[in-house]
């Protein structure tokens, strides 16, 4: 999933519609690894880790994770102020265009799992 803009918890809680709109249809289909390519999420305003938190657990609890992909990095240090990367991985790539959808998927996947304790 690309993302656009502004990403605001604290007003729109912006966290809580992706969770509730697009992330929970998606785990009822058994999907459990996502990427957002936010390379072009400009802001961020936090609000609490409520919905990380719940995304994540349900994630990794089905050995799934979530990447956050080439954030800027004013965005990523506000990301970072609210200990968001515990729960989304913060990842960069700069040639991820040059990868077809499956095999960027695969490339994470394999640096994740090379990561993750066992």
């Amino acid at each position: 999933m690309q993302m656009i803009g502004e990403w605001n918890d604290a007003i729109e809680n912006d966290i809580m519609e992706l969770k509730r709109e697009v992330i929970d249809p998606l785990l009822t289909e058994k999907i459990t690894k996502f990427i957002l390519v936010t390379e072009n999420v400009l802001n961020f305003h936090s609000s609490d880790k409520e919905y990380y938190q719940e995304w994540f657990e349900e994630v990794t609890d089905a050995g799934g994770w979530m990447v956050a992909l080439n954030m800027l990095p004013a965005t990523q240090q506000d990301f970072r102020k609210k200990k968001l990367q515990y729960y989304l991985e913060l990842m960069e790539l700069e040639d991820w265009r040059r990868y077809k959808p499956y095999h960027l998927f695969k490339k994470i996947d394999n640096d994740i799992s090379q990561r993750l304790p066992l």
